[in-house]
């Protein structure tokens, strides 16, 4: 018998979420995002959790969809849905992160791509691998931006970074995501795990109520509100999964080529 898609353990008031597909580069299956949405909500009931680590197992913290398995098939045959919400469904597993309390740390040991690199951003601190690969990359798959990260990345980065990376779909070292402000600090493969865990205990030795009110105030004073920014985002998304472009962009990726854009 197999693991489970993602394991979830606890102690000393610190919970760590682990994506567990390496074989598939911990990517969206099925599987993973309600594996995902069960470890969150296990994570909320635990009244005296101060801290949550969410990473991911092997060379990958998660590489977003992945275009090999059923997941998307399966979403788009839920007939009676829109395609909008068909595909915002894919990604609110991801989007309740945003719903845990208490602190929460992306301890990417490996590569984020595309809605694996939402997953961190949605985190409110981020542990980076300096040699690990980061970015959004959607635009170069024919694919309108999705998971809040045309939200999330202006807010964390400032714009003018923010637009050359949604635009250029330009993938950075984690060596230069802490340069751009993607990731809190970067450091050697080995070392992203303890130094999450170094954060999160410090996080834990605060008051545990100040710092639940000391978040909910951050983001609220910032106007926080990345799930409806993803909701927007999927209506043009959606329109973009009907284009030749993202088929071709699809099919390159798979077959490891540059794209050949047509605008159609």
């Amino acid at each position: 018998m197999s693991e489970p898609a993602v394991l979830y353990q606890s102690d000393q008031q610190i919970a760590r979420i682990t994506l567990n597909r390496p074989e598939n580069r911990n990517s969206m299956t099925k599987e993973v995002l309600e594996g995902l949405r069960e470890a969150v909500s296990r994570a909320r009931s635990e009244e005296d959790l101060r801290c949550v680590i969410i990473t991911g197992s092997g060379r990958s913290f998660c590489a977003g969809a992945d275009f090999k398995s059923q997941a998307e098939q399966e979403a788009a045959g839920e007939r009676f849905r829109a395609a909008n919400e068909r595909t915002f469904a894919i990604y609110s597993p991801f989007l309740s992160v945003l719903e845990i309390e208490v602190p929460t740390i992306a301890a990417m040991q490996g590569h984020a791509i595309g809605g694996g690199l939402g997953l961190a951003v949605v985190c409110d601190l981020r542990v980076a691998n300096r040699e690990a690969r980061y970015g959004a990359n959607f635009v170069r798959l024919g694919l309108h931006p999705g998971m809040a990260t045309t939200y999330l990345l202006p807010r964390l980065l400032g714009v003018p970074r923010a637009v050359e990376l949604l635009l250029t779909g330009r993938i950075v070292s984690g060596a230069e995501a802490t340069e751009f402000g993607l990731a809190n600090y970067a450091v050697e493969a080995e070392r992203v795990l303890p130094k999450a865990y170094e954060l999160a205990r410090e996080i834990a030795g605060c008051a545990p109520l100040a710092v639940r009110w000391t978040k909910r105030s951050i983001y609220r004073g910032l106007d926080w509100n990345p799930r409806q920014a993803a909701e927007l985002e999927a209506h043009a998304q959606s329109r973009t999964l009907e284009t030749e472009d993202v088929r071709e962009g699809i099919r390159a990726l798979l077959e490891k080529r540059d794209p050949v854009f047509k605008g159609r």
